[in-house]
């Protein structure tokens, strides 16, 4: 196992990340979190890092104090002195939201490879972070289940082969519900997803579809692959991750536990396997899997995030910003369930997109997506 950086290590991917190093005997180089100096304590105490980052400068000064033998940066600088941290062979980027595109641009120019548990990343900034993985000869290895699904569906295969690749979608905890009752759906029923245990604003995308949206985005990006050769099925059971379709007619399936100690480990070990956590798969017992396509019309912002790769780069980077706003004021009360996706949809309308040539004016879109979004 290479020597590992985390950002974003007391979020649930960080954790299980850790859980994943702990299991394989790995080396942790830095670690780096937004504000929970508690665990971020517990964790570095246990793991010895060589340098820990804390995004909240106040809390960063508190740990430092209370941690006098570990250097403890503070702020957007010190996450990102923790990304490129010379001793670091893989960096997982699992800070959540656009905060975390910066530090990745900054470690993919340092050389490092990334493990990448953040969707805003390529959804922002998707061209800009392939074409310096290219330039600077660093791999780019998901970490999401559909995508490491995916990954390993076309290890050894040729691209051009591929007819079509289906990302499976849970359909959320309100996929059998009315337009009468998605209108009622309060904050607790929407951080209820049937399948994982993720973050609030995860949970409340996985529930809008949005989350698929995103993970779309990404699809396209990763595998270069055509709009129209990316497809969503939902499949409420989540047993297969995701699919490939070639040209011949074979389908390549990735399954197993919805469960994303997996997926980590596969990014972490790569391109070696390793023992797992996990019991093997008990394909004894009762169960069926179910598939069934998307509606769209219930569940708008799915289709939103197709719309936005149909224009300019800056559009999905202007959705993303202006979607993580939305789900803020929902789960603050300020707006409905609903009014995600309809605000979206008007916000959208308002945008003119371009094609961003620096991470500086990605952040000026996210941050006029943003200000529009908490006035809307």
């Amino acid at each position: 196992m290479k020597r590992i950086g985390i950002l974003g290590s007391t979020g649930s991917i960080g954790r299980m990340a850790l859980q994943v190093i702990r299991h394989l005997k790995g080396h942790v180089t830095a670690l780096a979190a937004k504000s929970n100096i508690d665990l971020l304590e517990e964790q570095a105490k246990e793991f010895r890092p060589e340098l820990v980052a804390v995004w909240d400068e106040a809390k960063a000064k508190e740990l430092q104090a209370r941690m006098p033998d570990i250097p403890v940066l503070a702020g957007e600088s010190g996450v990102i002195a923790a990304a490129t941290h010379s001793s670091t062979e893989l960096l997982l980027s699992a800070i959540s939201g656009f905060e975390g595109v910066l530090p990745t641009l900054r470690a993919i120019e340092a050389k490092k490879d990334i493990a990448l548990a953040n969707k805003e990343v390529l959804v922002a900034a998707g061209r800009l972070v392939l074409d310096l993985c290219e330039k600077m000869g660093v791999s780019l290895i998901p970490v999401d289940s559909e995508h490491t699904a995916i990954f390993q569906c076309l290890k050894g295969e040729d691209m051009r082969e591929a007819r079509r690749i289906i990302l499976t979608a849970s359909g959320g905890p309100f996929r059998e519900y009315s337009q009468e009752r998605l209108a009622a759906i309060g904050i607790e029923d929407a951080l209820t997803h049937p399948n994982y245990s993720m973050g609030a604003k995860v949970t409340i995308d996985s529930s809008t579809l949005m989350n698929k949206g995103l993970e779309m985005i990404e699809t396209h990006f990763l595998y270069d692959m055509p709009l129209e050769k990316i497809e969503v099925v939902i499949h409420p059971e989540q047993v297969i991750h995701s699919m490939v379709e070639f040209i011949d007619g074979s389908i390549m399936a990735q399954m197993g536990e919805p469960d994303m100690l997996v997926p980590i480990q596969v990014a972490l070990t790569h391109p070696v396997r390793k023992e797992g956590l996990l019991k093997p798969y008990d394909f004894t017992r009762t169960f069926a899997l179910h598939f069934s396509p998307c509606d769209t019309a219930r569940f708008r912002c799915l289709d939103l995030a197709y719309q936005s790769l149909r224009e300019k780069p800056s559009m999905p980077c202007f959705m993303n910003a202006a979607n993580e706003t939305l789900v803020e004021r929902f789960l603050n009360k300020e707006i409905s369930w609903l009014d995600i996706s309809q605000k979206l949809e008007m916000l959208m309308q308002q945008h003119s997109a371009f094609s961003p040539k620096q991470y500086d004016e990605l952040a000026s879109v996210d941050l006029e997506a943003r200000q529009l979004a908490q006035g809307i």
